[in-house]
């Protein structure tokens, strides 16, 4: 057993079930339930945005998320299989043709929407 071998499955018992990550794309439109801690008071708050970007593999893949706040753009990372997030649900699903939609971040109005994917529609199932 080599070195790599031995780290993937000391790592594996940290990854989430395959249940709880969804199928994520590029252009997706996804909510984020996220556990914010507060004193002695825990809380879930919800991040909807793009999907923009993921980078990483196995228990250090992360996600970028990117929304609009009162004509602002607020750009979020969430490590994937953090504690801290409680649910992904996949809202809406896009067609793009990039890996990464950093264009998104130049863009306003109408040219900043995405064409819906006609192929499949939003699973269902990742809404638990």
């Amino acid at each position: 057993m080599n070195r790599t071998e031995l780290i993937e499955r000391a790592v594996s018992a940290h990854l989430k079930p395959a249940a709880d990550v969804p199928d994520l794309h590029i252009g997706d439109t996804i909510d984020v339930h996220y556990r914010i801690v507060e004193g002695d008071k825990e809380r879930t708050q919800v991040f909807q945005g793009v999907l923009i970007a993921t980078k990483g593999r196995g228990v250090n893949r992360s996600i970028t998320v990117r929304r609009i706040v009162a004509n602002e753009g607020v750009e979020r990372s969430f490590p994937l299989h953090s504690p801290r997030i409680a649910k992904l649900e996949i809202v809406r699903r896009a067609e793009v043709r990039r890996a990464k939609l950093y264009y998104l971040r130049d863009r306003a109005g109408k040219s900043r929407r995405l064409r819906e994917d006609r192929g499949e529609e939003a699973p269902t199932s990742a809404k638990s």
